[in-house]
């Protein structure tokens, strides 16, 4: 609902993350670059051409409970990535594109082949939607937000916490599970065990404390998968498979103690750790990573402002070869290329090799890349990133490649 004090309307603020966030934050500002509110200016002066519009945009449209941002531009644009385009066909009723509420009504207006998008009809004069006048008064509210998200939040949210791809050097050194109650094999929520830092063969590492600022929340991993480059087949990463979180109950330390023969002796007394969530056994050999601090995300999809290209390295998930909608995928390219949060990719499907058996000297013949879909980044690292795929006509593999969407 919105309410107008006096001459002034004004909207419930954003409290929370559109994704990733918990109630408790503090709202922030939300990224949008100044090519963005350019763009999105210019569009609410102008509106855009109406070829631009989707086949079947609707004349008008009910924002409705579960509804995201992508969902109502790809009803009323051929190309959703162009977001900011969406946002200034109705800059002047809704200042934040982050703030459109479920019962909200858009009305799509064409004009000497132009369109708009509003929240009012032209000419109308009518308020908006459930509008309720009240006089000037402090109005508190909760932190939890109605507006509606980006993307999905179930989507993605999954897969902020569980993926990671470090060096091979960092993955090594890394604290571990040195040993466990009653000589457990498998571990689960619930158990104790113990864990180590420090390394006395080669001094790596430093040991596991407890002390007033260290980290005492961890994410356990194993197994270091290589992530290589399809085409070079150059390692770019390893990419840690996730199986829980431990909280740290007492730091390492050691004690005096006398062996078999009087002599003393200086025993290592590992960290006491609680398992507090497994999404698999653990065991034996995990390797600790401090848990992040939680970050407040947001989402703004949108086409790179250079050209960027690149290919599929792998598919997130134990075994999976290929990729539907809504799956997950990491890709060659990361921060240091200029791929940011929120870059929507247009995926090509590679086109197969073969012969033509036509021809009597059989010949080599590369079929065209075809396009297949689309992809989103949401979280990059130096040479690599991880996309959730948007929408896809045929199943994505390793080796597919993305370039930008236009």
């Amino acid at each position: 609902m919105q309410t107008i004090f006096g001459r002034f309307s004004q909207i419930s603020i954003a409290a929370a993350a559109l994704l990733g966030a918990s109630t408790g934050l503090q709202a922030q500002d939300f990224p949008i670059t100044p090519s963005q509110k350019a763009t999105a200016a210019e569009v609410a002066q102008t509106g855009i051409p109406e070829a631009d519009l989707a086949p079947n945009a609707p004349d008008s449209y009910i924002v409705r409970p579960g509804d995201t941002l992508w969902a109502i531009s790809r009803m009323f644009l051929k190309s959703p990535w162009r977001w900011p385009e969406l946002w200034g066909m109705n800059l002047n009723d809704i200042r934040n594109p982050h703030l459109i509420y479920p019962g909200q009504q858009l009305y799509l207006e064409k004009s000497n082949g132009k369109a708009t998008l509003r929240t009012r009809r032209a000419g109308s004069g009518a308020e908006p939607y459930n509008t309720v006048h009240v006089s000037p008064r402090t109005r508190y509210e909760t932190l939890a937000d109605a507006s509606i998200p980006t993307l999905a939040p179930q989507d993605i949210e999954p897969f902020l916490a569980e993926p990671l791809i470090v060096d091979e050097l960092t993955f090594s050194q890394a604290p571990r599970i040195v040993a466990t109650q009653e000589g457990r094999v498998l571990l689960s929520r619930g158990d104790r065990a113990y864990a180590r830092g420090a390394y006395v063969g080669d001094g790596a590492g430093k040991p596991l404390s407890d002390a007033k600022g260290e980290p005492l929340d961890f994410r356990v991993f194993r197994n270091a998968t290589p992530l290589k480059d399809p085409t070079t087949q150059q390692i770019l990463g390893y990419e840690a498979h996730y199986v829980g979180k431990v909280e740290l109950v007492r730091g390492e330390s050691t004690a005096q103690s006398t062996d078999k023969d009087g002599q003393a002796q200086t025993d290592i007394v590992p960290a006491t750790i609680d398992i507090v969530t497994a999404k698999e056994e653990m065991r034996v050999g995990d390797r600790l990573i401090p848990e992040p601090p939680r970050e407040l995300r947001s989402y703004v999809p949108r086409a790179p402002s250079t050209q960027i290209t690149g290919q599929i390295v792998s598919v997130y998930g134990n075994g999976i070869v290929h990729a539907a909608e809504n799956q997950i995928v990491v890709v060659n390219r990361g921060a240091l290329d200029g791929l940011e949060r929120g870059h929507v990719m247009a995926i090509a499907k590679d086109g197969e090799r073969l012969l033509d058996k036509t021809d009597s000297a059989r010949p080599n013949l590369k079929l065209p890349n075809e396009r297949n879909g689309l992809l989103m980044v949401f979280r990059t690292f130096d040479t690599l990133s991880y996309a959730l795929v948007l929408q896809v006509t045929d199943s994505v593999k390793v080796g597919d490649r993305f370039a930008n969407p236009d």
